[in-house]
């Protein structure tokens, strides 16, 4: 049973997480040949300021660009 755990910045819309939602599953299914029904995903919504590269917050590089 796939589950696939993604987690990303915050600020989609709900369409663009839908759509994701469906190609992840599509793929899964392709390439492992797994029926849909036992393909789980979660997709994880970090605000900016909780996620950090190489020492800064994704909201502090944003405030400098």
């Amino acid at each position: 049973m796939p589950l696939l755990d993604v987690s990303l910045k915050a600020g989609r819309s709900p369409e663009q997480l839908r759509e994701l939602i469906a190609e992840l599953t599509t793929t899964v299914q392709r390439v492992l040949d797994a029926p849909p029904e036992v393909i789980s995903v979660i997709l994880r919504e970090v605000p900016a300021d909780r996620w950090a590269v190489a020492n800064k917050t994704l909201a502090e590089k944003a405030a400098q660009s």
